[in-house]
């Protein structure tokens, strides 16, 4: 059994015909699975954050910043571990309200940053949803490119400002695909480490009338980990086939796919591990 798992998923939560039976389905099926943190994106309305913390009954934690609408960000995180501590930090420039991007604007994007103790271990989880890339193009320059780099360098910041002995996950969509010079920046700034960063397959799926460009590897699950003995960890794509929801009718729980994340390690003072 993984000493921690987690699940980042974008849950498409917007106020739509389906939007409450997909959620609905979805809470069932992680209610049902040996995760320790759920961190979702997009939770765009305050009904749909109340109806994922009411049917996750195994979920003795939430943590997620009031607003008005929806939570703050549209995050909202999940435990079975106990919260020790929770806060969301607004990202500085969250995106230009003349644009498409009024949207991001709208749902003030940001970081939720909650902290655990687990197996003798201090563990920080950074649930973040990025400024989307409205023009499909990540190229030094672009107004949107750019824009998502300087949210990038504040997460780094938030990610190097926690404790060398503390566990840092950070997870989330980030709307950057992997292999580009901002995914290449933010490793480096942050020294965090990507499970899947040999994997192009893309994390959100493609629909038709709109250009490949968009559909690419952007959701993700990133790691700094003190020394810690016999430490393993694996990641997996989840939630890529439609699955029968609460409605009757079969759906993909979302337009994007699910990133599982996990990690085990031995305690001081146990015996190793089998």
């Amino acid at each position: 059994m993984p000493a921690f798992s987690l699940l980042t998923f974008n849950v498409y939560g917007v106020p739509a015909p389906g939007t409450s039976a997909r959620l609905r389905t979805l809470a069932r099926q992680v209610d049902s699975e040996d995760l320790t943190v759920v961190c979702l994106q997009e939770v765009q309305a305050n009904a749909y954050r109340k109806l994922l913390m009411q049917a996750t009954a195994t979920y003795d934690y939430a943590a997620f910043e009031p607003f008005v609408h929806a939570p703050k960000g549209g995050l909202l995180t999940l435990s079975r571990a106990p919260l020790l501590a929770s806060t969301f930090t607004l990202y500085r420039e969250r995106g230009l309200w003349y644009t498409p991007a009024i949207a991001d604007w709208i749902l003030h994007k940001g970081l939720l940053v909650t902290r655990y103790r687990l197996r003798g271990q201090s563990i920080v989880v950074i649930n973040t949803h990025l400024t989307a890339n409205y023009m499909g193009y990540w190229g030094r320059g672009n107004a949107y490119a750019e824009h998502e780099h300087r949210q990038l360098m504040q997460l780094a910041e938030m990610v190097e400002a926690q404790s060398r002995d503390a566990l840092v996950i950070v997870a989330g969509d980030f709307n950057v695909p992997r292999g580009t010079w901002l995914y290449e920046s933010f490793l480096r700034e942050s020294r965090l480490t990507d499970p899947l960063a040999d994997s192009v397959e893309p994390t959100l799926r493609k629909r038709t009338g709109i250009p490949d460009r968009y559909f690419a590897a952007i959701d993700y699950v990133l790691f700094r980990s003190p020394p810690l003995p016999d430490c393993r960890y694996h990641s997996r794509r989840r939630f890529q086939e439609p699955m029968l929801l609460s409605n009757g009718r079969k759906d993909h729980l979302s337009d994007h796919i699910g990133i599982e994340f996990q990690m085990a390690w031995e305690e001081p003072g146990r015996a190793p591990l089998a």
